[in-house]
Parts: C-alpha cells; sequence; structure tokens
C-alpha cells in the first residue's frame, strides 16, 4: 500500500516537471540553427497556461483509491467500496496532475521591425518584459521564445 502511494507520488512529480519557461531549451533545440526577429514589447499580460491531463495521475489515483477502498468493511463491502475508491481516487489523481502542471505565464504582444505583429504565451521567466523594451523572437523547430534584445554599443575607432 506504501509502495503504491509513493509510486503515484513520483508519477505527479514527474508530470510537474515540463515547461515552457524561455529560460530552459529541450535537448532538441540544442545546436539547432535558429531565425532571430527582432521587436518591440507593445504589451504584456499574465496568464496561465492549463495543466496537461495525460492520464497518468488518473491512473495512480485510481489505482491508489481501489487498493485502499478494497481495505475497508468486511469481504462484501471492500469490493463496493474498493470500486468506489477507484472512482474517487482516478478523480483527485487527474485534478492533481491537471493542477501540479499549471503554470504562471505571460502572453506577449510584439511589434516587429516590419510592422506586422505577433502575440506569444510563454512561462513567467527570469527576466521581465514591458512595454516598450527590445526584444529578439528566437525560433526553433517551430517554437518561439522571447528574450531581451542584447544591447550592443559601437566600437570606437582607436585614435591616430
Amino acid at each position: 500500500m506504501k509502495r503504491l502511494i509513493a509510486a503515484a507520488a513520483v508519477l505527479a512529480t514527474l508530470a510537474a516537471c515540463t515547461t515552457t519557461s524561455p529560460d530552459v531549451v529541450s535537448k532538441n533545440e540544442a545546436q539547432r540553427l535558429a531565425t532571430v526577429q527582432d521587436g518591440v514589447i507593445l504589451s504584456t499580460r499574465n496568464v496561465v497556461v492549463e495543466g496537461s491531463q495525460s492520464g497518468i495521475g488518473g491512473a495512480a489515483g485510481g489505482i491508489a483509491g481501489a487498493v485502499a477502498g478494497s481495505t475497508v468493511g468486511g469481504h462484501r463491502e471492500n469490493a463496493v467500496v474498493g470500486v468506489l475508491g477507484a472512482v474517487v481516487g482516478g478523480v483527485v489523481g487527474n485534478a492533481v496532475e491537471r493542477f501540479g502542471t499549471r503554470e504562471e505565464a505571460v502572453e506577449l504582444l510584439i511589434q516587429l521591425k516590419n510592422g506586422e505583429r505577433r502575440s506569444i504565451v510563454q512561462a513567467k521567466a527570469g527576466e521581465t518584459l514591458n512595454p516598450g523594451d527590445s526584444v529578439i523572437l528566437v525560433t526553433t523547430g517551430g517554437k518561439v521564445r522571447v528574450t531581451r534584445a542584447p544591447v550592443v554599443t559601437p566600437a570606437v575607432a582607436p585614435k591616430s
């Protein structure tokens, strides 16, 4: 019983390890050529990226609920309570997974240098972007992340 609950907790924790943060680059994006576009932040808005429901949380909760419920009562009751425990455990496990994988994010409205506008939602990062900030959009394999544009200082010509 304790092992089953521990396994359910581990699965829920692993499901919560995914992120859309621009500070985290996936293995597939590493060492790939990316397209970069310059832009300016027009507005920002805090949003929440809904959590995933892969079924792992529901399955783990259902199993844990069934095992816990089947230990209650006598021979006849434990079957009924086991089924009820599986249903309740599945619903609770699904909710835990969904809320455990939710992410605080920001929606960025960006004006590109060519006049086009783009809206991008990404997890909150280490840097805060504000309206008026110069940014770059880095596109790799269909995924876009937004980060502050590097400040470039003109080179000073050597004195003769």
